[in-house]
C-alpha cells in the first residue's frame, strides 16, 4: 500500500466516524511561544483542549506534518542513527474534544489496524500507564488482547505531554512485532530496550490534564482524545520494508543521492549520510515553505543548523556544490497527493536553500579543516574529548555549529566538551554587553 493510500485511508476511516477532517497547520505554531515548531497533530487543537476555543466540531482527523528539532521533543541527534527517527514526519491523528474517551479511543484504533489495514492480531502488543487499570481491561476484554502482551510502564513511556506545560495525560501504544530476526537478544523486550524489533506505531493519548508552570496538574474541562500514528513507521510495516527509509516517501530521495554521488546507499552504518540528506531535505523543504528562513535566532537557526548538517554530509560523499536545493522537486513529486503548495512554490523554496548553501559552502572548507586539525590533536595526545574553546572557535569564526563539531568527533570515537562550549558563549555575550555600555 502507497503512503499516499494509508494517508487517505486513515483520513476516509474516521471521516466515516463521524470526524471533520481538518487540513494540516503550519509548522510555526499559531500564537504559541512555548512551542518551536508543531510537533504532534494536537498543537492546533491545543485551545480547544484547554477550553478556550470550540469548534464547530467534537470530532477530528488529520495528517499533521511535524518537526522534532528543539525543545521537549528533540529527534535531531537520532536521525540517520536509527531506522525510524526524523526531523519532519507526518502524523496521522483522531481527535475527541469532550466526545468520546478511552472505550471508543481503544475500540476505533482496533478496528482500523486489524481490519481495515489487515494488520496480524498476533503482533499487536500494547502498552499503557503504569496504573491505568481501564485501559488494561478495555484492551484485554473488548479488544482481545491476551494479558501478557499489555505491558504496564512508567511516566517516562506512558504519559504524554505536548511540551513543560498544557494538556496532557495518560497514554497506550501500539507497537508492532516484527519479528525474531530483529531481536537484540535473551533480554529484549518493550520498556528493557530499543532495538528494531518492537516498532511503536500508535499513540492513544488520554488527555485529561493540564500542567502549569510549576508542574501541577488540574484536570481539563472535559476529558479528551489525542492519538499520533506516524505515516513513516506505518508504511514501514504495510510495505514490509526494515526501515522508514525504505519506504515510498524517502527511498526515492536515497536513489537520487546515490544517483548524484555515484555511491550505493546501505543499511547500516554507511548510510547514515544518505538517511540524514534524505530527512533534513525534507525538513528545509518544508519549513522554508511555512515561512521560516535560515538565521542565526530561533526557528531560523535550528533551519540553517538542519541545512548545514546535511550539506556537510553531502561533502562527505564528495559533493562539494550546492545540492540539497536539488532534492526540491523529488520532495514535491512524493508528497504532491497531500501537499501540492511544495510543486506550485518548488522553485523559489530551490532558491532559498540554495541561497544559504552557497554561504555556507564558502566557509565550510576552511572550517573542516580547522575542525579536522583539532580531531587529529585530541587523538595524538591520547585525549577523548575535543576542548569547549575550541568547539566554540569553529562556531564563532566559521559559523559551524556544535552539531556538527559533535558529528565529527562522534566519527572519530570523540566526544566535544559541551559545558566548555557554553561557558565560552556566555563569556562571548558578556565581553559583547560590556562592549555595548561603554
Amino acid at each position: 500500500m502507497k503512503a499516499s493510500e494509508i494517508r487517505r485511508t486513515f483520513l476516509d476511516f474516521f471521516a466515516e466516524k463521524g470526524h471533520t477532517i481538518v487540513p494540516s497547520s503550519s509548522l510555526v505554531p499559531h500564537g504559541d511561544p512555548t512551542l518551536l515548531f508543531t510537533n504532534a497533530g494536537m498543537v492546533q487543537f491545543k485551545d480547544v483542549f484547554l477550553g478556550r476555543e470550540s469548534r464547530s466540531y467534537r470530532r477530528a482527523t488529520t495528517s499533521q506534518k511535524c518537526v522534532r528539532a528543539g525543545g521537549k521533543h528533540n529527534d535531531l541527534d537520532s536521525v540517520g542513527r536509527t531506522a525510524r527517527h526524523h526531523t519532519f514526519f507526518e502524523m496521522l491523528g483522531n481527535f475527541s474534544f469532550g466526545d468520546y474517551f478511552k472505550k471508543d479511543a481503544i475500540a476505533l484504533a482496533w478496528e482500523l489496524l486489524t481490519e481495515r489495514l489487515k494488520l496480524p492480531r498476533e503482533r499487536l502488543w500494547i502498552t499503557i500507564y503504569q496504573d491505568d487499570d481501564e485501559a488494561f481491561g478495555l484492551w484485554q476484554g473488548m479488544a482481545g488482547v491476551p494479558a501478557e502482551r499489555i505491558v504496564r510502564l512508567g511516566e517516562k513511556d506512558n504519559f504524554w505531554s505536548m511540551g513543560d506545560t498544557g494538556p496532557c495525560g495518560p497514554c497506550s501504544e501500539v507497537h508492532y512485532d516484527r519479528g525474531e530476526e530483529f531481536s537484540c537478544g535473551p533480554n529484549c523486550g518493550i520498556g528493557q530496550c530499543e532495538c528494531d524489533r518492537w516498532l511503536e506505531i500508535w499513540n492513544l493519548v488520554f488527555m485529561q490534564y493540564n500542567r502549569d508552570e510549576r508542574g501541577q496538574l488540574t484536570p481539563l474541562p472535559r476529558p479528551s482524545i489525542d492519538t499520533g500514528m506516524g505515516l513513516e513507521r506505518i508504511a514501514s510495516v504495510l510495505q514490509g520494508v526494515n526501515s522508514n527509509y525504505d519506504t515510498d516517501l524517502l527511498r526515492p530521495l536515497l536513489t537520487f543521492v546515490e544517483e548524484r554521488t555515484g555511491q550505493r546507499y546501505f543499511s547500516d552504518q554507511r548510510g547514515f549520510p544518505f538517511r540524514v540528506i534524505a530527512d533534513h531535505a525534507r525538513s528545509c523543504t518544508f519549513l522554508v515553505s511555512d515561512g521560516v528562513l535560515p538565521s542565526n535566532e530561533g526557528r531560523g537557526y535550528v533551519l540553517r543548523r538542519i541545512l548545514r548538517r546535511a550539506l556537510r554530509l553531502a561533502r562527505n560523499l564528495g559533493i562539494n556544490r550546492p545540492f540539497i536545493h536539488e532534492l526540491v522537486p523529488v520532495i514535491a513529486e512524493i508528497m504532491a497527493d497531500a501537499y501540492p503548495e511544495i510543486g506550485a512554490r518548488s522553485g523559489h523554496l530551490a532558491q532559498v536553500i540554495r541561497q544559504e548553501e552557497e554561504r555556507f559552502l564558502s566557509t565550510l572548507a576552511e572550517a573542516s579543516r580547522v575542525a579536522q586539525e583539532m580531531v587529529d590533536k585530541v587523538r595524538a595526545t591520547g585525549g577523548t574529548v575535543i576542548p569547549g574553546e575550541d568547539a566554540f572557535q569553529l562556531y564563532d569564526t566559521y559559523g559551524f555549529p556544535l552539531d556538527l563539531t559533535e558529528d565529527l568527533a562522534a566519527e572519530n570515537d570523540l566526544t566535544v566538551d559541551k559545558t566548555g562550549f557554553a561557558r565560552a558563549m556566555e563569556e562571548q555575550r558578556e565581553r559583547a554587553r560590556g562592549a555595548r555600555q561603554t
